[in-house]
């Protein structure tokens, strides 16, 4: 377990001792970031300072965030801003790559990943409406690099009714889909097919922002080990206390009881539909207490 982050570092007041906030107090041009995004940044895009990256930020209008990135990555880095207003063109004066696009405009992105290939980081910092932040996942995640992230600005809209907001299609209820699309690596869980589960190696939530890390070579099927060392045959008791033991202990009866069954396949799967809606039941009905820990 990590220990808790200082709660002086969490105060405003000392974002001047993060090399990011002194690289956006110090850009000529004007970029408007709130406070806690900084440390987000620190902790999440440190890694890649001075590293020879192809970065990427949607929404860029005034300019100032490219000569922050510029300053903070190195001059290494390739820096590539994307804009719905053509007026960002001005920056490719400065050596910025610019593009204009729509961010929601899938033949958009196409195009872009046509034109710049893969790339490290995808920072999303746009329109911030549900269709613009899950078209921009769903068309970025593909193209980006192992070991690189797409971070997603400004998510406290899927909460906001002037974005029209609460939606079941809402970008935080797509993330909450993308994490069970993590978890149905395990596999006894069947959820879903997207082919971002094979890309999306984890997925960190912070306030106003998500952070997708990609690691294709981490989305593997998960399969039960052992390392066959000596048992100490203790007895299980994890359910104990739970009352689902009293099912486990009716399979094992059944079990041992309809062993002649198995010579029956159609009863054998009779059966265990049977315990599958016996541990549904209990759970559903014990999932009601905990009820309160939802309002």
């Amino acid at each position: 377990m990590q220990d808790p982050v200082p709660e002086a570092l969490l105060q405003p007041g000392n974002l001047p001792s993060l090399d990011i906030f002194r690289c956006y107090q110090d850009s000529k041009y004007l970029s408007v970031k709130h406070s806690s995004y900084f440390q987000v940044y620190d902790e999440l895009l440190s890694k890649y300072k001075n590293r020879p990256i192809t970065f990427v930020e949607i929404g860029v209008l005034n300019g100032g965030s490219l000569f922050m990135w510029r300053k903070f990555f190195g001059p290494d880095a390739r820096i590539i801003g994307i804009d719905i207003n053509p007026v960002a063109r001005r920056w490719a004066a400065d050596g910025f790559e610019i593009y204009i696009g729509s961010q929601s405009d899938g033949a958009f992105w196409d195009n872009f990943f046509s034109s710049v290939g893969d790339v490290d980081v995808v920072l999303d910092d746009g329109g911030h409406t549900n269709e613009q932040q899950i078209i921009t996942a769903q068309k970025c995640i593909p193209h980006i690099k192992d070991n690189g992230m797409l971070v997603v600005e400004d998510v406290h809209a899927s909460y906001l009714p002037s974005f029209g907001n609460p939606s079941k299609y809402s970008f935080i209820n797509y993330v909450k889909f993308l994490i069970d699309g993590v978890n149905s690596r395990f596999p006894l869980v069947s959820i879903s097919a997207n082919p971002l589960n094979k890309i999306v190696y984890s997925i960190c939530i912070f306030e106003s922002i998500v952070c997708f890390n990609i690691a294709r070579g981490k989305c593997f099927v998960s399969s039960p080990t052992s390392n066959n060392a000596a048992s100490a045959n203790v007895e299980d008791l994890r359910h104990q206390d739970s009352g689902i033991g009293k099912v486990g202990t009716a399979k094992k009866i059944l079990a041992t009881r309809l062993k002649f069954l198995e010579k029956f396949p159609p009863a054998i799967r009779a059966s265990k539909a049977v315990l599958t809606t016996m541990y549904y039941i209990y759970y559903r009905t014990r999932s009601r207490r905990l009820k309160k820990y939802f309002s």
